[in-house]
């Protein structure tokens, strides 16, 4: 309809501009606009109040009209598999909910999938598992989404906070995935994807202010508000202990498994949690916040022909440490990551680095196997100063061990299996960070910053009419001594089979006295064992599947729930092409449905998985 000044208060030349502004305003355009008018008359006219009665509404009355305006329909729907994204989840709703909006959180598995279509806006948190997967509960909407039946999403407006590790190559793929795909459904993206690392609590909390910053301004009639980072600050735990507040866990064993002539050590460990608070289960990990070593720190130092007493700062409103402290206790000296060779380029100001970090070939080639002081030594930078190159490091990462002990058994103390990575590469020895510094630099008595961490996707039935298969290779033992552990003490038996392997039978049979005991006192129903290099052609747990495909077939056609434990790459991958097989040959199924069929059993919790 056009205005005219029969029935507006306008002259003719506002009504000149209103007409030609109303044709092109899209509708939320003239929502938002009808919301800020009336806000900006009640703050310019005293005799008006501005009235919020509940986060559900917007209230602006004066003494002859009131005008209710309806909020945005925000929704936040995480993929979890370690909880971190639904800790950040959780965080954002109470943020959201502190700046007056109206918000749903939604774990993914839960989310009516006809509201994609009907709400206003989604914010997806997920992360990435396996070889760049979604979490299980995400993996429903997913599929939904990435199917012939989802819909077409004009209407929605999203935005995508991924969370993921550096480490891995699918790094933040998951939540690639539904920022691309909801985009290709014709979704609005009202903010670019955020990736986090692993350290990811300072990039989402400045994501989350930059949200309600942004959806601030796009409420009809809002006041805008902003809100800083140190506003969102993910909340510590009441009680418990973190990353940030780690318990001091005194080392009771730390004695070799593996014969000297083995070609990879692998050592168990036992730490005190006395007074810890806290129990764990058959399938948690515990996490140990490890420090760089201070041969490897004291020659980085060297290359970079600086002082070890130089102070740095290691983040915002952080006090100010010694180069040689920040090296050994927060950053990651010890990897290369494209990200990091990339930055370099910039602040080393070497020619040759920054020609080679434009070819991405050159970069994954280069990385494989080095450490900062090989990039130092190879690209020596031209008057770096020490902030400049700590400013594009990576904080150095806990490292997480699966449990090796029931703690109904050990009530006081915790057991790991750890293999020491210990290589040579262009000539030099090294060791991996965490797990040198236990065989090398951890003794009998010393403490260890550690924490313990829930994994509610790989637990355990204690139901003795369900079938178990475990499988698993190397330290990929560790749940399963603790899950057998716990059985043997509260007396269970029942269809317990383990499928192990390792490379040889005489050096590297982990747990050998506790395994053919529990098969012994009927703890276990079914050993398995594949050594790989006993045989001319090597023999690993795949081919054990494969060998007992029929007997495999009908635990799990009976309800058997499988789980895999041990190296994502090679194992896991081979293994879940031995599953395939197996449906394929006794199962009557083709390779479609076969892939389907272990997709209904993640989903179901029946194929739990815990690689790395």
């Amino acid at each position: 309809m056009q205005l005219n000044q029969s029935n507006t208060p306008f002259d003719t030349t506002q009504l000149g501009l209103i007409n030609q502004l109303l044709p092109i305003l899209s509708a939320e355009q003239k929502h938002w606009l009808s919301g800020y008018l009336i806000n900006t008359s009640v703050v310019e006219d005293n005799s008006e109040t501005f009235t919020t009665s509940t986060p559900s509404t917007i209230e602006v009355a004066n003494e002859d009209t009131q005008t209710v305006v309806e909020p945005l329909d925000i929704h936040i729907l995480f993929g979890t598999e370690t909880g971190n994204a639904e800790e950040v989840s959780e965080q954002f709703e109470t943020t959201l909910k502190s700046h007056d909006f109206n918000v749903h959180l939604w774990d993914m598995d839960d989310f009516p999938k006809d509201k994609l279509t009907t709400v206003d806006y989604i914010f997806i948190i997920c992360s990435t598992q396996g070889v760049g997967e979604p979490p299980i509960n995400a993996i429903d909407l997913y599929e939904y989404l990435h199917s012939d039946e989802a819909p077409h999403l004009e209407s929605l407006h999203y935005s995508v906070l991924a969370l993921g590790d550096q480490d891995f190559p699918d790094f933040c793929q998951a939540g690639k995935d539904f920022d691309n795909i909801l985009a290709d459904l014709g979704a609005n993206r009202i903010a670019d994807r955020v990736d986090c690392d692993f350290d990811f609590e300072e990039t989402s909390e400045q994501w989350m202010a930059d949200m309600v910053e942004l959806l601030s301004k796009r409420t009809p009639g809002k006041l805008q508000e902003t809100a800083t980072a140190e506003e969102v600050t993910l909340d510590e735990p009441v009680k418990g202990y973190s990353k940030t507040h780690p318990f001091k866990a005194k080392v009771i064993d730390n004695t070799v498994l593996t014969a000297p002539e083995a070609t990879r050590e692998v050592r168990h460990l036992s730490l005190a949690l006395t007074d810890y608070g806290e129990s764990y289960e058959p399938g948690d990990s515990l996490v140990i916040i490890p420090e760089n070593a201070p041969s490897l720190v004291n020659k980085l130092i060297h290359a970079l022909g600086w002082e070890a007493d130089t102070t740095v700062y290691i983040g915002k409103d952080s006090e100010s440490i010694t180069i040689k402290e920040a090296f050994t206790t927060h950053f990651e000296i010890s990897k290369l990551s494209p990200s990091l060779i990339r930055q370099a380029a910039d602040v080393f100001k070497n020619p040759m680095l920054r020609a080679n970090a434009q070819k991405d070939a050159w970069i994954n080639n280069y990385i494989y196997g080095r450490d900062l002081i090989d990039l130092v030594t190879d690209f020596s930078p031209y008057s770096i100063e020490p902030q400049a190159l700590i400013d594009i490091l990576r904080k150095l990462p806990p490292r997480e061990y699966s449990i090796a002990s029931s703690n109904k058994v050990n009530t006081d103390s915790v057991h790991l299996t750890v293999r020491i990575v210990h290589y040579e590469a262009y000539h030099r020895e090294r060791l991996g960070v965490c797990s040198g510094q236990l065989a090398e630099r951890t003794p009998i008595g010393d403490s260890l910053p550690v924490y313990l961490k829930k994994n509610p996707n790989f637990k355990f039935s204690y139901d003795n009419d369900t079938a178990t298969i475990m499988i698993g290779a190397g330290t990929g033992i560790a749940p399963y001594r603790a899950y057998l552990q716990e059985r043997e003490h509260l007396g269970l038996t029942g269809e317990q089979w383990l499928i192990f392997g390792n490379q040889n039978y005489s050096t590297d049979y982990l747990y050998q006295t506790d395994l053919e005991r529990w098969l012994n006192n009927g703890v276990l129903s079914k050993l398995d064992l594949a050594f790989s290099r006993d045989t001319e052609n090597k023999i690993y747990v795949q081919h054990r599947i494969e060998e007992n495909g029929a007997e495999f077939y009908r635990w799990l056609d009976q309800g058997a729930t499988i789980y895999l434990c041990g190296d994502k790459d090679d194992m896991a991958k081979g293994v879940h092409q031995a599953l395939v097989n197996v449906l394929m040959q006794h199962g009557g199924y083709d390779e479609t449905a076969a892939e389907h069929y272990l997709t209904e059993l993640i989903k179901e919790q029946r194929y739990q998985r815990d690689v790395y």
